[in-house]
């Protein structure tokens, strides 16, 4: 079983599993549902101009058994005008009707003026996202968190709820991301911490684009301490998406001027681009030399390509890498027709010697004739004579005679006795 029941009224929430639809339907058709309170309320207004625009109030929670996104949508989504302002003072509430209003604000065909009267927490805060200009009245806050909620069950369920809870927060965090910049992983990490923002911090964390330094705006009294912190004083300085720190506010603002969001150049960068065109008044604004800027892009646009030297014909260019490569190629084939001539030679010299036509002893000498001069020494070593020089035995004996048998034999004949 699934408890559909927030655990804090007001805490931002979702009906944490499918199957316990039907029995909490059952429930709300037995007890009643009470009476919706005036949590928002519509007024057009005419004044006189070309443009319409209607006031949309939005100063109590959302949803839980006040009134649902549907009545919310049903009526805004009945406004034929060009301009919807809508204004917020809530802590919150179900986190599927806050993603539900913010659609419908970003469907409809008017332009959505956001402003923050006092608190825009939870699920609040992304209906804030629908706006296309977002406006933090003085002493406003901003808060983003996790989506939470209940179960009731086995182990099984209570992981299909984290899952739903985790995707949900999900949702939320790319709102923020497409609205301020940086990464869903980035916002879920501020959201985790739970984040408070004043007004100038809303603008300084890219999820709102001006305060207003008008004179103080009392936020209409809500019950935080479902929260882990109870409002901006009492949490820590947001931490900022990496992205979103990029946005730094100008020092001050007149009273009673909003004040908007500026992306203003680090001092380093705008010194590297005096440096590059030549200003040396450190005081320059950017302004002056972003105009410098521009006038130097536009003469080296306007200046004529610089000539480039016309390859003789015949002649190709080539990459320097490629070429290194070729030689180095071309060496190595070098050295082995190098290999392959010497070896030729020297099979020359050895064909000649073994025909009988130079002694072995001149080998050294016809293999240097032949390497100084190949294509002249080659006819004339193959036109020597084979056998001129003698390479089988002349004659042989078998047996060696004595000085005494020499003697012997010129007087008495052989000494060989027969068998």
């Amino acid at each position: 079983m699934t408890n559909l029941t927030p655990e804090r009224e007001g805490e931002t929430y979702i009906p944490s599993h499918p199957r316990a639809q039907a029995r909490a339907a059952g429930i709300l058709a037995a007890v009643g549902e009470p009476a919706a309170p005036n949590w928002y309320r519509i007024e057009a207004k005419a004044d006189g101009t070309a443009e319409s625009a209607a006031d949309v109030y939005i100063y109590d929670e959302i949803g839980y058994w006040g009134t649902s996104a549907k009545d919310f949508t049903a009526q805004v989504a009945g406004l034929d005008v060009d301009t919807i302002n809508l204004f917020v003072n809530s802590p919150g509430g179900n986190a599927w009707d806050g993603v539900a209003i913010m659609n419908a604000l970003r469907r409809h065909r008017a332009r959505v003026q956001v402003t923050v009267d006092g608190i825009a927490a939870s699920a609040a805060s992304l209906i804030c996202m629908a706006g296309d200009h977002i406006t933090m009245n003085r002493s406003a806050q901003m808060m983003i968190h996790d989506t939470s909620g209940m179960a009731w069950g086995n182990a099984q369920t209570m992981r299909e709820t984290a899952d739903l809870l985790d995707k949900l927060s999900d949702s939320y965090a790319d709102a923020y991301a497409k609205r301020a910049g940086g990464t869903r992983a980035q916002w879920r990490d501020v959201m985790r911490a739970e984040t408070w923002y004043t007004a100038e911090e809303a603008v300084l964390a890219g999820v709102a684009d001006e305060w207003d330094g008008s004179a103080d705006t009392k936020a209409a009294a809500h019950d935080l301490s479902r929260f882990t912190y109870a409002g901006r004083l009492a949490a820590p300085a947001p931490a900022l998406p990496a992205v979103a720190a990029l946005h730094v506010p100008p020092a001050t603002s007149e009273p009673g001027q909003p004040t908007e969001r500026q992306d203003a150049m680090s001092d380093s960068f705008m010194a590297g681009l005096r440096e590059r065109l030549g200003i040396s008044d450190a005081g320059t604004s950017e302004d002056a030399v972003l105009a410098a800027l521009d006038e130097a892009l536009a003469e080296q646009a306007d200046a004529p390509p610089a000539p480039v030297a016309a390859l003789p014909e015949g002649v190709v260019a080539i990459e320097a890498a490629m070429l290194n490569t070729m030689r180095s190629e071309l060496d190595e084939l070098r050295a082995i027709r190098t290999e392959q001539a010497d070896a030729t030679r020297a099979a020359l010299v050895e064909a000649a010697i073994a025909d009988g036509r130079i002694p072995p002893a001149r080998r050294e000498h016809w293999v240097a004739a032949l390497k100084a001069d190949e294509e002249g020494m080659a006819p004339v070593l193959a036109s020597l004579a084979p056998n001129t020089v003698p390479l089988a035995e002349i004659g042989h004996s078998d047996d060696v005679e004595t000085s005494d048998e020499v003697l012997y034999t010129k007087a008495w004949g052989s000494t060989r006795k027969e068998a």
